[in-house]
C-alpha cells in the first residue's frame, strides 16, 4: 500500500504566490455579484482547501464584505481566495491549482444570482477547422510568463 500523500498546489500567474493544501473539500462555482466582480467572470469556480499553507509570497487581502476577505496576489492580480471571517474555512480559486482538473464542481451556490446565458454556454457553437487553426497558429508564438 503506498502511503505518501498527494500534495496539492496551486498559486497564481506570475508565481509570487504559492501554496499547497492538505486535501480539497466542496468544489462549486458561486454565481453572487461579488464574485462575479472579483474574477471579472460570470461565476467564482473555488474549492475547500484543507490544511492550506502559504509556501512562498505574500497574498494581498480585501475585505469584500462584513463576512469575508478575499486574497488575490499584490503583482499580477491572480484572485486566489475566497476567507470567512467566522471560521477557518479557505476556499481557493480553483483556476489557481497546479491541476485544476482534480476539483471539477459539484454544485452551484446562489444561483439566482446567475447570468442567464451561463446555462447555455456549452451549448455555443465550436470554432470551424480554419479558426482552429488560425488560434494554433497564433497560440504558437505566444510566450507565456506565466509560472
Amino acid at each position: 500500500m503506498n502511503s505518501q500523500k498527494t500534495v496539492i498546489t496551486g498559486g497564481c500567474q506570475c508565481g509570487a504566490v504559492r501554496y499547497k493544501a492538505e486535501s480539497l473539500g466542496r468544489s462549486s462555482v458561486c454565481h453572487c455579484r461579488m464574485c462575479q466582480r472579483a474574477f471579472g467572470a460570470f461565476y467564482a469556480p473555488l474549492v475547500i482547501a484543507n490544511g492550506l499553507e502559504w509556501t512562498s509570497g505574500n497574498r494581498r487581502l480585501f475585505a469584500s464584505s462584513n463576512v469575508s476577505q478575499r486574497g488575490f496576489c499584490g503583482d499580477c492580480g491572480t484572485p486566489l481566495s475566497l476567507e470567512n471571517f467566522d471560521d477557518d474555512q479557505i476556499e481557493v480559486a480553483t483556476g489557481t491549482l497546479d491541476d485544476p482538473e482534480i476539483a471539477p464542481p459539484t454544485l452551484q451556490i446562489n444561483h439566482l444570482y446567475r447570468c442567464s446565458f451561463t446555462d447555455a454556454i456549452g451549448e455555443l457553437p465550436e470554432p470551424d477547422r480554419d479558426t482552429i487553426a488560425e488560434n494554433e497558429a497564433w497560440n504558437a508564438k505566444v510566450v507565456s510568463y506565466q509560472r
